[in-house]
């Protein structure tokens, strides 16, 4: 028998550098959950992403206990690590400050695949386009 849900949770932590502290603590702390064990179990599930965010689903059950399924870094940190952005522009409809070449929004489109609500390749590059767009990031297509 399925276990009864009690809370869906959607964080963004540093890979692999879950602490008891907030956000994690003040995320976890009001349902229950072991907050020490939820840390070791998301530190050693993304000891090889060193350095990027990881959004995460946690699922909360009745009885406590839980279990988080780990997405893709967002798409911002994927552009921002593709062209070594620091952060996006201040002012993104006037100043431009990058271009992401078609190779590289393909690669990113690709790689962001899973967490996007298309299976077609086309509509996924013109979603992290967007994003770019967002960050005033010019793109080649």
């Amino acid at each position: 028998m399925a276990k009864e849900i009690k809370q869906i949770v959607k964080l963004q932590l540093q890979a692999a550098k879950a602490t008891p502290a907030p956000p994690v603590g003040t995320a976890l702390g009001p349902h229950g959950v072991d907050i020490q064990s939820f840390c070791v179990q998301f530190n050693e599930a993304t000891k090889d992403r060193m350095g990027e965010v990881v959004p995460i689903e946690l699922t909360i059950y009745v009885d406590r206990t839980f279990t988080f399924v780990l997405k893709t870094a967002p798409a911002s940190d994927m552009i921002k690590k593709k062209l070594n952005l620091q952060k996006g522009s201040s002012n993104p409809l006037q100043q431009k400050i990058a271009t992401l070449t078609d190779a590289q929004l393909t690669e990113i489109a690709q790689a962001k695949m899973p967490d996007l609500n298309t299976k077609d390749i086309n509509q996924a590059k013109k979603i992290i386009a967007g994003s770019a767009r967002q960050m005033g990031v010019r793109t080649e297509e």
